[in-house]
């Protein structure tokens, strides 16, 4: 009797074993990991011990199905602004603890949230322990050439910790938004209020040059800028009034060719307000000459539905839209402001087409602390921090809950809204598909999730929101 080598008794048992796979053993199909936060804080952003699979499920209960055939917008990211005062408090820390808490926040690995998108101020926010501009001069002096241009107020506590960031994620993208111009080109030269006068629409455009220029000499790249916080709303300290048409006529004068000549990249954004005034930055794209210097347009939602992005997408296809900010009242309600924030900003802006979350703001004190005289004193950090103690709020973990696994370059893909379950989905980078669920009811909810002909029946607590990952 002739003996069978080694290697083709291996071969034979490889067959044997492919054909019984094509007798229907099949691969299992993957499993669903689950990050779950519950309203009644028993439990907050924790990975579920058991691992669901897709089956065939054959019940009558609604059903999320998830489509990644179809694709929409690309994301750039979920995070917070980085306020003057949140990197004083940031700071202020020791080594050791500031280290953690920056790794904490802004690393993708298993233990972290990985933040990665950051708003900041150009000059001083009404969360900046004072008000100040990168060029302020005593009363009645201007500076047409901006040699007193200095970016020294931003030595001590912003620029070193966003060079901390930037060494633990070196691709997150930060917009800077300025609160207020330099007051000697005011039209009441004051930090509140005002509006930006027409002689000095030049001067200013080179002002965002030398900020953009001036932050890349420091390792820190600005993505995008947006021209004025809060445009409509001159009552805030500091701030500055610009209507719609003096945006329009500042992009296409002065900012847009000075951005040209001067060979800048940054993606230039209009608007920065509530979704109650969509016609602001339509206008400004209806003109031609102002939007081919644009990107998008930016907004928040303290007014208007958030369904305006969407108007604003519809009108103008071509152009992006992002969510830079929303705040929490101190001292919060965390089964609102979970259940709010994550139906309006978190699943309701990218499902109009947003490319990206951002709450406001990181950091502040357990008084919240900093801010400028007649800036928000009510506005409750993303964490607490005080001195070493750390205390994470309802924006940290409703931020989490994307930023973890919605990771820049993802893209929304098509998820439909069954009964009480807002909901928004992604495919990312790597393939994984990432579904967020609020339960927007006080009632448990049992409903199934569904995927390429399966389902998975998963049971939510009312309030509670869930990320499922695959």
């Amino acid at each position: 009797m002739k003996l069978i080598s080694k290697t083709s008794f291996l071969n034979l048992l490889t067959g044997v074993i492919c054909l019984f796979g094509s007798f229907g053993v099949k691969a299992q199909s993957p499993g669903i990991e689950v990050w779950l936060t519950k309203a009644d804080k028993s439990v907050l952003f924790q990975k579920q011990k058991d691992t669901l699979t897709f089956q065939k499920v054959n019940n009558s209960i609604s059903t999320i199905f998830v489509d990644e055939s179809k694709t929409f917008q690309s994301m750039d990211g979920f995070g917070f602004t980085l306020t003057g005062g949140s990197a004083t408090l940031i700071n202020q820390m020791k080594a050791d603890e500031k280290a953690a808490l920056l790794k904490e926040l802004f690393a993708s690995d298993a233990a972290n949230i990985g933040i990665s998108y950051l708003r900041i101020s150009i000059g001083a926010s009404d969360l900046s322990d004072k008000v100040f501009t990168y060029d302020d001069l005593p009363e009645g002096q201007t500076d047409l050439k901006l040699t007193s241009f200095s970016l020294e107020p931003e030595e001590k506590d912003l620029i070193p910790v966003l060079k901390q960031i930037l060494a633990i994620n070196p691709n997150i993208k930060i917009l800077g938004s300025p609160w207020t111009p330099p007051v000697w080109m005011k039209t009441n030269g004051n930090s509140k209020g005002g509006s930006l006068k027409p002689e000095f629409y030049d001067v200013y455009a080179r002002y965002f040059v030398k900020y953009i220029q001036g932050m890349k000499k420091h390792g820190i790249r600005i993505d995008a800028i947006t021209i004025q916080n809060e445009p409509l709303h001159p009552g805030n300290n500091p701030s500055l009034l610009m209507l719609p048409q003096e945006q329009a006529n500042f992009i296409r004068k002065s900012l847009g060719p000075v951005f040209k000549s001067a060979k800048i990249d940054t993606k230039i954004i209009l608007y920065d307000h509530n979704a109650d005034r969509p016609d602001y930055p339509i206008s400004i794209l209806n003109d031609p000459e102002a939007r081919k210097y644009v990107d998008g347009s930016a907004f928040h939602h303290y007014g208007g539905d958030i369904s305006a992005l969407t108007d604003v997408h519809n009108a103008h296809p071509d152009k992006n839209l992002y969510f830079t900010e929303q705040w929490i009242g101190s001292p919060g309600n965390f089964p609102g402001d979970l259940a709010w924030h994550t139906r309006q900003l978190i699943i309701g802006a990218p499902r109009n087409w947003s490319k990206n979350v951002l709450e406001w703001n990181l950091a502040a004190d357990p008084k919240q602390n900093p801010h400028t005289e007649g800036g928000c004193t009510q506005c409750l950090g993303a964490v607490t921090i005080d001195q070493s103690e750390v205390i994470r709020n309802p924006a940290y973990y409703i931020i989490a809950h994307a930023s973890k696994f919605v990771k820049p370059g993802s893209k929304r893909i098509a998820s439909n809204i069954s009964m009480s379950l807002p909901n928004v989905a992604f495919l990312t980078p790597n393939g994984k598909k990432v579904l967020i669920v609020l339960n927007d009811n006080q009632k448990a909810h049992t409903f199934n999730i569904g995927f390429k002909g399966k389902k998975v029946t998963y049971t939510l607590e009312g309030g509670s929101v869930a990320t499922f990952i695959w």
